[in-house]
């Protein structure tokens, strides 16, 4: 753990993500943005049909179709097998300041998220979704591994539903904080 939070920090109660609310959410938010990938096997294993209409050029631009869909599902439900992933999954408290925010597993082990480290936050129902930021170009390899890394990416987020919070006081504060680091509208 780096440095400790500020005596004015937020204190939160323990919380653990279930790897099935991870897994829907980062789903949903996968398939939203790039539902149109899943088009272009389609389109492209449907153009010989076009030219010699055959059911076997259908039936296999349907196949490599969902062979695509299931592959990038899975890409995505991954992170919750991954070993780097099981700190999203542990039960941690939060203390947040206006410096950052530490993810604390005990009064001794945690790891600290700066506020550069997080691209939006959007309230969803009772809670906060922190989504954290890609890695940048140069943090990627080269060539078209990096072009695979960065389109297909499984965006990572910490939850933090408001039940968590001690009081509505915390959630306010939260809140303002994250207008002034301009994270939220």
């Amino acid at each position: 753990m780096q440095s400790s939070a500020a005596p004015n920090a937020i204190r939160t109660k323990k919380y653990q993500l279930e790897k099935n609310t991870f897994t829907g959410i980062a789903l949903a938010k996968v398939w939203r943005k790039d539902w149109w990938m899943a088009l272009i096997p389609l389109v492209l294993f449907l153009l010989p049909a076009v030219f010699s209409f055959s059911w076997w050029w259908v039936a296999g631009a349907i196949l490599v179709t969902l062979i695509f869909v299931l592959l990038r599902s899975a890409q995505v439900m991954g992170v919750t097998q991954m070993e780097q992933g099981n700190p999203l999954f542990e039960k941690l408290s939060y203390e947040i300041d206006s410096r950052q925010i530490l993810l604390k597993r005990n009064e001794r082990e945690g790891m600290a998220l700066t506020w550069d480290m997080i691209g939006s936050v959007e309230r969803k129902g009772q809670a906060y979704l922190l989504w954290l930021k890609p890695p940048t170009d140069a943090q990627l390899p080269g060539g078209w591994r990096g072009w695979l890394a960065k389109n297909f990416q499984a965006p990572v987020f910490v939850m933090m539903p408001f039940r968590i919070f001690n009081n509505p006081n915390d959630i306010k504060l939260l809140e303002s904080m994250l207008r002034r680091k301009e994270l939220i509208a």
